[in-house]
């Protein structure tokens, strides 16, 4: 029977293996990275997620076999990053991964673009272009857990689609950005674990399993227990993240 897989902090990691993912340093990885800072006007913006994407393409293109594309600021636009995905995703392997990072505002069921909302089902349709099974979307949002409050048809879909989406925080829980760090907490604990700290078997494949330990671990201990990043999706623990 298949299973939805909810992680939470204190929450053991399930047993639930859906697929076996074998998977070498061959295999590219396709990024789309997207930040927003500045969006129209001036009372909504941030500090850090235009740098937050760039690093995050960064550290992908330094440890990977990666295509990757970038969109910050007033390039991000709704239809700009669903044409990214499409055209990032659509050459994809099986057995290579596939990541979509968004750092900005968020809202109960996607995230905000540059020019407007950009629904995770519209993010999960122009993912369906790839056959690939490693697929991942990483969310560094305020009340980006609230992505998960679809509908009962949109989580039906999502759990068809083999996503695993990794959230920065619960529903009713900001994603805290501080200004004398390069990045906020969840995508400088996301950076530290891609960059192998996270790696705790030491076989340079960080697995969901071990990013989201490491991830949850220390954006709690960053933000003094107020920031709890949230797994969900339908995927297997081992499924690959990045060979570093």
């Amino acid at each position: 029977m298949k299973r939805i897989l909810i992680y939470k902090l204190a929450v053991v990691l399930l047993g639930v293996f859906l697929y076996t993912t074998t998977i070498s340093a061959s295999n590219k990885v396709h990024l789309v990275s997207v930040g927003i800072a500045d969006y129209p006007g001036t009372t909504n913006d941030l500090t850090l997620p235009a740098k937050d994407a760039a690093s995050v393409k960064w550290l992908y293109e330094k440890n990977s076999n990666a295509v990757t594309a970038i969109l910050t600021n007033s390039a991000a636009t709704k239809e700009a990053v669903l044409s990214a995905i499409r055209t990032t995703f659509q050459y994809s392997s099986t057995d290579d991964i596939v990541v979509f990072f968004f750092s900005g505002h968020g809202y109960k069921g996607g995230f905000v673009a540059y020019d407007g909302y950009l629904s995770y089902e519209e993010v999960r349709q122009a993912m369906s272009v790839t056959h690939c099974k490693n697929k991942m979307i990483f969310a560094d949002a305020c009340f980006s857990g609230k992505m998960r409050q679809g509908s009962s048809e949109v989580k039906q879909e999502h759990e068809k689609s083999n996503v695993m989406l990794f959230l920065s925080s619960r529903d009713n829980e900001t994603s805290i950005e501080r200004r004398d760090m390069k990045n906020v907490f969840f995508t400088s604990c996301l950076i530290d674990a891609l960059r192998g700290k996270s790696d705790s078997n030491r076989d340079r494949t960080i697995t969901a399993k071990e990013l989201f330990k490491f991830v949850s671990d220390n954006v709690r201990a960053l933000s003094k227990n107020k920031q709890h990043p949230v797994m969900w999706g339908h995927f297997s623990d081992d499924m690959p993240v990045i060979i570093w």
